[in-house]
């Protein structure tokens, strides 16, 4: 019997899971459900939430999303597919989005029901993205076009409209570069290491072959023939050997000499004895058994979280991640991406402005014995010269001594409008509170590479230690530093349009990044706004380590922001719930909502009457 509190969706995602499991080829694979993005380690997948709804699009997207994971972990063999790995950030794209249309495709071929799941797939995140609005090439991911490519001409099957327009900008492109290369495609899905030398082949074809790295193949045969050259190479018994053979006939003469005077064997031992002696008289006492002293820990929140390299990562200012031309073109494509939204912006901000200037009306304190004189009470002094004379103070604004900063999640699931509005926001909001003489520094935070950079290939190398701890290479960008006018930074903004840019977000790191920074500031007052769209998400990281491995680095942190209580932390979610982690949260579901949420929440903040702040200093949804 069913009883009331039961959720409908449970068969449903208990059989899901069951059938990924089977389709995986892996009884022990785990199967999870989360409202955070979705994502698969070797030995685990997360699914998108299902609710008690069960909506057609939450199944067929869980579906798809099951299908696509469970595809990759039959068909894809980490270690050829690391050997293969370009070593350019574009090359890598490529590779990694035609790698996984391989595994589809091939999996679409052996079980054709997979095929229409995926496409529900494809479609949603397609759509999600804003693929189906885009009408330059330019403006449109390359890899993921090449991926969607590869899968259309292996399958036949035609794609989502938003994901067909995609490749349909590309697809004249991409044909033409790599017109003979493309007629293999068929021959290679089969065996993973011929599809990579093709795909290698085909990023060659596209104009990325600088990116590509050392041939692993040609490697190999470079190692067989300094090997063969090595045997043919052997020295014949002659020369050094018959010198060393010398040597040995020598020796048993030379240590019967040393033997033969015992008083000059004594007198050496002696001395070896005094020199001894000497050396440890000369030691301090401080240096004996001296040992380095241990390294400073990565995270001053958790001293147990590991770092594998810490020389790959970066802190680089937006403006050296592009030329100025770059800059000034990606900022006019935002301005005109976001055009019909900048007049409901620009009106909260206005909003925010007038409440922010209300407060910064001149407010005097009278009759002081001290101060500014008060020419307005002159004339009783005129009358009464035994009256003293009055003086007057203007008193300090609450915000005055103010900075604010802005920190960005520039992770690839924030890619479309998510990013764009974010920056627009983020961008209108620096420019009202520079008005108001509030100090605004804007920060984002994001990966050098998707799965894993130039710190995994290293941990590949040295043999793959266990619990590496973090194992990619982070960027942390400076679009705004808070001593910077806004008119000389505007266009740095433009640079989170730019492709390739979003990739993997390690949110822990960079919450104590911008931390360290504000504490550096003189201003007395210091608030945090965090804006990302959810859980931290490193798939190099979380495959080799603890599942929660970076989430409880994330926490251990923001609970050592709260505590100290020297920063005001607030976070705003866009579309996944944040006030799991942090105390002051804000979750939207619609991203058009994110310019009145970060209003709402910076006006609270300067609020005079502590009743109206305190509306605010709990959990809150806007739904």
């Amino acid at each position: 019997m069913k009883k009331p509190n039961d959720n409908p969706a449970d068969p449903f995602k208990k059989a899901l899971a069951e059938a990924t499991k089977v389709l995986a080829d892996d009884p022990e694979l785990g199967v999870s459900y989360s409202v955070d993005p979705p994502g698969a380690t070797n030995d685990s997948v997360r699914l998108p939430q299902v609710t008690r709804r069960m909506t057609r699009e939450e199944v067929l997207l869980a579906r798809g999303t099951a299908d696509a994971f469970a595809l990759r972990h039959k068909y894809h063999d980490a270690s050829t597919y690391s050997r293969y790995l370009p070593s350019g950030n574009m090359a890598r794209e490529i590779y990694d989005a035609m790698e996984t249309a391989r595994c589809e495709a091939v999996g679409a071929r052996a079980m054709p029901g997979t095929a229409g799941n995926i496409d529900a797939k494809i479609g949603s995140d397609a759509s999600r993205r804003g693929y189906g609005e885009i009408t330059e090439a330019a403006q449109a991911p390359l890899a993921t076009a090449a991926g969607y490519l590869i899968r259309h001409l292996a399958t036949g099957r035609d794609l989502p409209p938003a994901a067909a327009n995609v490749m349909n900008l590309w697809r004249d492109f991409i044909e033409g570069q790599c017109e003979g290369t493309l007629d293999g495609i068929d021959g290679a899905l089969a065996d993973q290491a011929t599809f990579a030398k093709l795909a290698r082949q085909l990023i060659d074809d596209m104009g990325y072959g600088d990116q590509l790295g050392d041939d692993p193949d040609q490697e190999d045969e470079d190692q067989e023939e300094e090997g063969q050259s090595d045997e043919d190479e052997q020295p014949d018994s002659t020369g050094e050997d018959d010198q060393s053979e010398q040597d040995d006939e020598a020796s048993p003469e030379q240590s019967q000499e040393q033997q033969s005077d015992p008083a000059q064997a004594s007198v050496t031992m002696d001395d070896m004895a005094e020199a001894e002696n000497a050396e440890e008289a000369e030691m301090p006492e401080s240096q004996d058994n001296m040992e380095p002293p241990p390294p400073a820990p990565i995270s001053e929140a958790d001293p147990g979280y590991i770092v594998y390299r810490t020389e790959h990562d970066e802190e680089i200012r937006a403006e050296d991640l592009a030329e100025p031309a770059e800059l000034e073109r990606l900022r006019a494509y935002l301005d005109q991406q976001l055009e019909p939204l900048k007049g409901a912006v620009s009106r909260l901000a206005n909003k925010l402005q007038r409440r922010l200037q209300a407060q910064q009306n001149r407010s005097w304190e009278f009759d002081l014995e001290e101060g500014i004189l008060d020419a307005g009470r002159l004339a009783r002094v005129v009358a009464n010269p035994t009256t003293p004379l009055s003086f007057k103070m203007e008193r300090d604004t609450e915000f005055r001594d103010t900075c604010v900063t802005l920190l960005l999640d520039n992770s690839g699931s924030m890619r479309g409008r998510p990013i764009s509005i974010a920056a627009i926001c983020a961008d209108v909001l620096a420019r009202t509170l520079e008005r108001c003489g509030v100090k605004v520094e804007i920060l984002g935070f994001t990966t050098r590479a998707w799965k894993g950079g130039l710190s995994r290939e290293e941990w590949l190398k040295e043999g793959r230690p266990q619990q590496p701890g973090r194992l990619n290479d982070l960027r942390h960008i400076i679009y705004k530093s808070a001593d910077a006018p806004w008119r000389r930074t505007r266009p740095n903004l433009g640079l989170m349009m730019k492709e390739g840019l979003l990739k993997e977000n390690i949110d822990g790191e960079a919450l104590e990044w911008a931390q360290r920074r504000m504490l550096a500031r003189p201003e007395a007052r210091k608030v945090m706004m965090v804006i990302s769209d959810g859980a931290p998400v490193d798939d190099s990281t979380l495959s080799v380590n603890p599942a929660n491995y970076l989430e409880k680095h994330l926490r251990d942190v923001i609970a050592m922001v709260e505590k100290r209580k020297q920063i005001e932390l607030i976070a705003i979610g866009i579309g996944h719930d944040v006030t799991r982690y942090y105390e002051r949260a804000v979750t939207i579901t619609d991203v058009e909502q994110l310019a009145g949420a970060m209003t709402e929440q910076l006006a609270s903040l300067f609020d005079t009457d502590p009743r109206a702040r305190a509306r605010f200093a709990g959990m809150k949804k806007v739904s």
